[in-house]
């Protein structure tokens, strides 16, 4: 959501901070711009869409400059075109920006009433205005210090000023922004993963500092402008180089990944030799530990979801699970014998790192689960799960959430174990299963050709429905998600129990609905529920596992069959036919799978 690129260098930049734009587009954009200062001039190129089409604008060729700034913008205020793009520029100053000012509106009135005018409908333009103002009568460090305290919300920054043709500031609260350092130059970036081709040497800001990026070397500010000095990260030297290959789109790849991310992630946490998990470094004894909250947005909060029907099965521990953005509002009684486990893919989500913070200002026992290691929400929790599954472009999150899912149970399998409240005997069987289940993935994944099939029927619908009861509920919910996220369909997952208290006055004769009926405890019930709809006239897709009993088939319309495994992994078995199910869907529809309209990867705003 939003990408920041700066480099003050000695050689030309609006090529490489193009090209560093591009890493940033898996983000999610819908407009693109760049500006670079030559012969005390700003020059500033924008266009509505993709980086592309930025590319393809003739003044591109012809733009000079060794020091610059770049932009991809997903839009907040104002419509997503070339005018409310960043950068946004005065005489004087331009700026780039990812987040939300609060109050803008009253900044903007201050600024009309002091001459200033604006051009675009965004609350970031007031930035470039304000610094402009007390530029008139403060020096650079005392306008920067000046503005940022005046801003309400959230920003992350990059800042070019006419007068300072050696001079990139960055300035963040909230909103992620890293350094990188190079030979005779230096980068501004809003991820690691744009800088990390130009280099492996970074620092990450933290909330309320800013920073002066010459070519030469930075220097770091606290909020009070006083200068601090800041550690300098090694990343890995191998340059990760993540294409499509064969495949289509990346979700496809990343769907089919899924069994060597699992092993992955299996192979890093289980002791084989012991048939044991290694948790390494856990900061607290588990008899301090009496409950766990777990928080996490959209897919992360799905596998929250998912989460809880494991620890209350393994554990003896209270469960509670909440939406990270309604975290911090209520009134939340934070207790010391809580473990708080934030689920992030990039480990920058707005909402989900908002509500760490405040864990961790009330000093709670935090832990991590992420896939982005140097991410904010790793960097500022004080215990982290990784899950290993490399890097995910696809906005629509598939390994990931598999990913996430394995890890929780696994901290679950391991914090069940020793709290006592699972028997060793059933500990270890748990895990001979979990080695399994890549390849029963893997198996399962052959089901491609009959979903594509299925697929058509949501060409035209108008809505859909997924139900689930127990383990498969959570699924149900990620189905629904997938489906309204690549295909724009209106669909809802929900306890198939429930669709009798209001939601069954939806079915209507033709109605897609999917079912998940893995032959678990729910079986029977969760049939029973299918008939109530078959009975109003929905299609039935039946998702269910191989089994040697008779599987109901009257009057369904489709079926699936997923591989056999213990309870506790089907889900992980059931999530890939949905997955499919989307992916194919809005293939068929012809929508930009990879960056589905209106969506971000990394969600940096509230």
């Amino acid at each position: 959501m939003c990408g920041i690129i700066g480099i003050n260098s000695n050689r030309p930049v609006s090529s490489a901070i193009i090209n560093s734009l591009k890493k940033l587009e898996y983000r999610g954009y819908d407009s693109a711009g760049i500006a670079t200062l030559s012969d005390g001039t700003i020059n500033e190129i924008k266009s509505e869409g993709r980086v592309d089409d930025l590319e393809k604008n003739s003044l591109i060729q012809t733009i000079q400059g060794s020091i610059g700034i770049g932009h991809v913008r997903w839009a907040t205020h104002g419509l997503p075109n070339s005018v409310n793009a960043h950068p946004h520029s005065s005489q004087s100053v331009s700026v780039v920006h990812n987040g939300i000012i609060e109050n803008s509106t009253l900044l903007k009135k201050f600024l009309v009433s002091k001459g200033h005018i604006f051009k675009s409908q965004t609350d970031t333009e007031v930035i470039v205005h304000l610094i402009t103002e007390n530029l008139k009568t403060l020096s650079i460090i005392d306008s920067i210090k000046k503005t940022l305290k005046a801003l309400h919300g959230s920003f992350a920054l990059g800042i070019l000023f006419k007068d300072q043709p050696d001079l990139i500031v960055g300035a963040r609260r909230g909103s992620p922004l890293a350094v990188g350092y190079g030979p005779n130059e230096n980068y501004l970036g809003s991820d690691s993963y744009a800088l990390k081709a130009m280099t492996n040497k970074i620092t990450y800001l933290n909330d309320g500092e800013f920073c002066f990026i010459k070519k030469s070397n930075v220097e770091f500010f606290n909020e009070d402008g006083k200068k601090i000095n800041k550690k300098v990260l090694e990343l890995s030297n191998e340059e990760e180089k993540y294409e499509k290959g064969d495949y289509k789109h990346f979700m496809a790849k990343e769907i089919e990944e899924q069994p060597t991310t699992l092993k992955n992630g299996i192979n890093e946490y289980l002791d084989t030799s012991n048939t044991d998990i290694n948790i390494y470094n856990f900061p607290w004894k588990i008899s301090e530990i009496s409950s766990i909250t777990l928080i996490g947005c959209g897919t992360a909060y799905h596998s929250c979801l998912m989460a809880k029907y494991w620890f209350e099965e393994l554990t003896s521990l209270d469960v509670n699970i909440d939406i990270a953005s309604e975290f911090r509002y209520r009134k939340k009684k934070l207790k010391n014998e809580t473990l708080y486990v934030f689920v992030s893919q990039s480990g920058e989500t707005a909402d989900t790192y908002a509500a760490l913070d405040l864990c961790n200002k009330n000093n709670m026992k935090t832990c991590a689960v992420v896939n982005v290691i140097e991410s904010s929400i790793a960097r500022e929790s004080k215990f982290v799960l990784p899950i290993h599954c490399g890097t995910e472009i696809g906005v629509a999150s598939t390994k990931a959430f598999l990913g996430q899912i394995l890890i929780l149970y696994i901290l679950a399998l391991k914090i069940g174990a020793l709290k006592g409240d699972i028997e060793q005997k059933t500990f270890k069987q748990k895990i001979k299963d979990l080695k399994q289940l890549p390849n029963l993935v893997e198996q399962t994944l052959s089901i491609d050709h009959k979903i594509q099939t299925i697929a058509n029927t949501f060409n035209d619908v108008k809505g859909s429905m997924f139900l689930g009861r127990g383990f498969s509920y959570p699924i149900a919910m990620e189905g629904a998600l997938k489906l309204k996220e690549l295909s724009y369909i209106h669909a809802e997952g929900y306890p198939a129990g429930e669709m009798k208290h209001g939601p069954l006055a939806l079915i209507e004769e033709g109605l897609p609905v999917v079912v998940l009926a893995p032959r678990d405890n729910y079986y029977k019930k969760t049939i029973s529920n299918m008939q109530e709809v078959i009975a109003r006239g929905a299609k039935v897709l039946l998702i269910t596992n191989k089994s040697k009993d008779e599987i109901v088939s009257e009057n369904i319309w489709e079926k699936i069959e997923v591989e056999t495994a213990n309870e506790d992994l089907l889900p992980f078995l059931l999530t890939i036919p949905l997955q499919k199910l989307a992916y194919y869907s809005a293939l068929n529809k012809g929508f930009d799978i990879d960056k589905p309209r209106n969506l971000a990867k990394s969600v940096t705003v509230e």
